[in-house]
């Protein structure tokens, strides 16, 4: 399909809202535009020059899904790094990992999702107030681990207002892939001076069914031709065997072969409508106590999470390949002639079948406490002081084969002090602090890092004023990071971001925003210090200790518009990094897995996103309102040769049909993903697919409570697909048809 046809479309859906709007009566006064208030910025109440978007309410319990980056990963600029359905960070903007912040209720997660794209981030989406994400940088506020971006998952478990009756939510559902059952609760009160919260959840799933194949045709092709350029070779070198012995090799080779000569007629062991090692259990909660008073609040909450899920992408044996050459060359020994096809036919077997051998599982816990304190007016000239502080005892161990085969332990503290100003030579804002410090440890035999003990400290200030009537937006930060490894020599860096905004009304239901920001971003420990196998990706991952400090340079606009039923939002961005650090393949294999290596490169990451929506339809309590969406990313790196950066997310369009009556409501959500073959080194392309969606949910009210009863379908089309944005793409493809029912219940 031509790139050009979705922005068409969505370009020419956001003309047709905006000449909508122009049909208001004369002399009817337009709506004002919808300010996006994210409690994650400290100035978003007056309006942001920043891209943000905020997920609450139905929309959140319409979207929640398995992990917080499959929660948001079909929002315009946002993607999922999924590694099934146990784990997936997400993608903002083409970046992700250690470049993409994951809070929870402004203080990180404090788990280990940054370090490989198989480790599950630990706040869960069903038990979330709200969403807020700030596309682009927000290291002024967060820190270097914010270059690409924020996701604060607003839990509420620190209570700060008294609620004047008990407060609850129950949620119940079930599908028919994987037989899932999920159920969700929390609740809220108090009484006095007193508030509390307690939330639990529990979530089990078995492995999720797909619509073929696990592994892609792309990764297929590439096996056959590798498996050709082997007979090849070995047909060369039997020129020198005996005649009986070449004979027996050919036969029993090509035997092999024929049985996978296309995905039609795949070994019975090959992974089909199934896929090994998605299945995923998870159970935790938390209980939280507040006393708030008439000027602030003081709150504490303990959380606790409990996860086993399977590590999907290993249909295939890894060192495959190796092992052959090991053969292929101890055949030269004449006494191993006799064991030449033996051996080679049982590698080819481990490699095309090890249905036989489970895939790796995680067994995750976490306990951690967190604490919270507020108060308005506390001294002359502020307005008022947040304080927070997030402890984590976090660890995880990989099984394989029934045996640990490599753990992490994280215990993490983060904390930060904000103080909002008064007015200052006509600024308003809030300065404060960030403190942290992560003793990071792997042990095993293939722990690909050693234990890293980094420490940070952070201070910042935003602040936001007028000019007329303009609004203008400032921010300064400054960040201190170290990092110790247990082996070798400390890496110290120190970094700068500062931002400047402007905020335009155009009239009419118009605005216009444009931000310009420079942020630096360290490198983090397995950058610098990784150097060796990590099963769980696949990769054999070496860092490299002269790593320098990320630059970033970004120039963003953004035009809003907004009126009686209709919306529409357009970000342009323009981001030039110097040093960026990126995974590089190399081509190379070490202990049987492909390596890859930190390296750093100049890059540009240029991006457009466009959403509109508009009511056409309006009756009594019903509403008809359609939408639509589209956007793009073109990462180049400054290198000779393949420019592209792996990982790169394709081209999206999207549709939405949504009625909400006083009991019915409706939704039908489409997206088509393009194909993506702007691939880099020893990376294979993807194919597009479409994802359509489907909710149909009956709400009625006995007494003070709202009942929900819903029935809702993802990939209703049942289409194979793969997210670029996954390492594990080409072995695990997302769930197929899923039905989903069930209850929520709110009071």
């Amino acid at each position: 399909m031509n790139r050009m046809q979705p922005l068409s479309a969505a370009v020419a859906t956001c003309l047709g809202v905006a000449a909508s709007a122009q049909e208001a009566p004369d002399g009817e006064q337009p709506a004002e535009i919808e300010t996006i208030v994210v409690t994650a910025h400290p100035l978003a109440g007056d309006g942001l020059a920043q891209a943000a978007d905020v997920m609450e309410a139905d929309e959140l319990e319409r979207k929640a899904v398995d992990n917080i980056g499959a929660t948001v990963g079909n929002e315009p600029g946002i993607h999922n790094s999924s590694f099934g359905a146990g784990a997936g960070r997400p993608v903002i903007h083409g970046l992700s990992g250690a470049r993409v912040r994951i809070m929870e209720d402004r203080i990180d997660t404090l788990d280990v999702s940054v370090s490989s794209g198989d480790h599950a981030v630990t706040v869960d989406p069903f038990v979330a107030d709200r969403v807020e994400i700030l596309k682009g940088s927000a290291t002024l506020l967060y820190g270097s681990g914010a270059i690409g971006g924020v996701v604060d998952v607003k839990t509420g478990r620190i209570p700060q207002e008294i609620p004047e009756r008990v407060r609850g939510v129950i949620d119940l559902r079930g599908s028919d892939n994987v037989d899932g059952r999920n159920g969700a609760l929390r609740f809220d009160g108090g009484g006095g001076n007193v508030a509390w919260h307690v939330d639990a959840f529990s979530r089990e799933a078995g492995d999720y069914d797909i619509p073929g194949f696990a592994e892609s045709e792309a990764l297929h092709a590439l096996e056959e031709e590798e498996d050709h350029h082997d007979d090849d070779h070995d047909e060369d070198h039997d020129e020198d065997h005996d005649e009986d012995h070449d004979e027996d090799h050919e036969d029993d080779h090509e035997d092999d072969h024929d049985d996978h000569d296309d995905h039609d007629d795949h070994d019975e062991e090959e992974a089909y409508g199934n896929l090994p090692g998605s299945a995923v259990e998870v159970q935790g909660g938390s209980v939280g106590l507040s006393f708030v008073g008439e000027r602030g609040f003081f709150g504490v909450a303990v959380s606790g999470l409990d996860s086993e899920y399977g590590i999907p992408g290993h249909t295939h044996a890894h060192g495959h390949d190796d092992d052959h050459d090991e053969d292929h060359d101890d055949d030269h020994d004449e006494d191993h002639d006799d064991d030449h096809d033996e051996d080679h036919d049982e590698d080819h077997d481990d490699h095309h079948g090890e249905g036989v051998e489970a895939p790796p599982v995680l067994i995750l816990q976490q306990t951690r406490i967190d604490l919270e304190a507020g108060m308005a007016d506390p001294f002359g000239g502020f307005e008022n002081l947040n304080l927070r502080l997030g402890i984590n005892d976090y660890e995880h161990v990989e099984n394989e084969a029934g045996e640990v085969g490599v753990a992490f332990t994280n215990k993490a503290w983060e904390a930060r002090a904000e103080l909002a100003h008064g007015p200052v030579a006509g600024w308003r804002g809030s300065l404060g602090a960030q403190l942290g410090d992560r003793e990071f440890f792997v042990v095993g035999a293939e722990a690909f890092t050693p234990p890293v003990d980094t420490s940070s400290t952070g201070l910042f200030w935003v602040g936001e004023r007028s000019l007329g009537k303009l609004g203008l937006e400032a921010g300064l930060r400054f960040d201190r990071v170290e990092h110790t490894p247990a082996h070798g020599s400390s890496r110290a860096f120190s970094g700068s971001s500062a931002s400047l905004g402007l905020i335009v009304p155009l009239g009419e239901g118009w605005e216009g925003t444009v931000l310009a920001d420079y942020s630096s971003r360290a490198p983090v420990g397995e950058e610098l210090f990784s150097d060796s196998p990590h099963p769980g990706t696949g990769l054999y991952e070496i860092g490299d200790p002269e790593l320098e400090t990320e630059q970033a340079r970004n120039l963003a606009a953004t035009l809003n518009g907004g009126g009686g039923g209709w919306s529409v939002r357009g970000t342009f961005y323009y981001t030039a990094f110097a040093d960026f650090i990126y995974q590089a393949a190399t081509g190379e294999e070490r202990d049987g897995f492909d390596v890859r290596r930190y390296s750093q490169a100049d890059a540009t990451l240029p991006g457009f996103e466009v959403e509109g929506s508009v009511t056409v339809a309006e009756w009594g309590a019903g509403r008809l309102e359609i939408g639509a969406f589209y956007d793009t990313v073109s990462p180049k790196l400054d290198v000779s040769g393949n420019d592209n950066l792996p990982l790169i997310p394709p081209d999206r369009i999207g549709l939405s049909l949504e009625f909400t009556g006083d009991r019915l409501r409706a939704n039908v959500d489409y997206v088509q993903a393009s194909a993506q073959d702007d691939v880099a080194e020893f990376e294979l392309p993807t194919d597009g697919y479409d994802d359509l969606r489907a909710r149909v949910a009956w709400r009625f009210r006995p007494g003070d409570a709202t009942v929900d009863l819903y029935l809702a379908g993802r990939n209703l089309t049942d289409d194979e697909q793969r997210l670029h944005t996954s390492v594990v793409k080409d072995l695990a493809p997302q769930p197929g048809r899923t039905i989903e029912t069930g209850v929520r219940v709110r009071f």
